[in-house]
């Protein structure tokens, strides 16, 4: 499939007049299109589908070059699949697309590929650490969506709970940063992580909520009783 190919049927699904709404919700400057989420997810299944995995590396990539809002959105979606072999250059296109990150919306759909490459193969968090020390707030935020896979486990082994608490780590290292989005990103972190381990939720907050927003630190202690 050539991109022209796909941008074609990525258009094929535009509604009329939800162009304007969508650049405003997601203040955006790029082009967008205006098609319904659930269109980009029956296409993007369907090019699952159909391709192989190289085929899929070489359009996501295409398609996120575009710079068209849905097109990476389809990007990331067409990579967004727990099995997925070989998956090294998957995983790579994932990372280089994180320094463009400039929009929750691109960057969430972005992590959620990117979180099943690092349950694939967690000593990818290795990598992601580094994230962590950007200048790029979106790069910094993504480190801790990217691993929201380490807070949902009931049981987790070892090398899990050894990941959760180095991405907690990360998260002290943070709550003193006010960016909106960032502080967002730990309580999300924490809310998630209370459903499954309140214990090391409360030891966080305790020691760290202070110096977190007081909207973040609510939203994190949201399910503790």
């Amino acid at each position: 499939m050539t991109l022209d190919d796909a941008l074609a049927a990525l258009k094929s699904h535009v509604e009329e007049g939800r162009a304007e709404g969508m650049a405003a919700y997601h203040k955006q400057t790029r082009e967008v299109l205006g098609i319904p989420n659930p269109a980009l997810n029956d296409l993007t299944k369907s090019w699952r589908q159909t391709l192989t995995v190289e085929e899929r590396v070489a359009l996501a990539d295409q398609l996120w070059q575009s710079d068209i809002f849905e097109a990476r959105i389809a990007a990331a979606k067409l990579l967004t699949q727990a099995r997925l072999r070989p998956d090294a250059a998957a995983w790579a296109l994932i990372q280089s697309w994180v320094p463009d990150f400039d929009s929750w919306a691109i960057a969430d759909h972005v992590c959620m590929a990117g979180q099943k490459r690092l349950v694939a193969d967690p000593s990818r968090v290795d990598a992601v650490e580094g994230w962590t020390q950007s200048d790029h707030m979106w790069t910094r935020r993504a480190a801790l969506v990217v691993t929201l896979p380490w807070t949902k486990q009931n049981n987790p082994k070892s090398d899990d709970l050894a990941i959760r608490d180095r991405v907690l780590g990360w998260a002290a290292s943070y709550v003193e940063d006010h960016e909106w989005f960032i502080q967002k990103a730990v309580a999300w972190w924490l809310r998630d992580l209370s459903k499954h381990d309140p214990d090391r939720t409360r030891a966080f907050l305790d020691a760290h909520g202070e110096k977190m927003k007081a909207f973040a630190r609510k939203e994190a202690g949201k399910h503790l009783t």
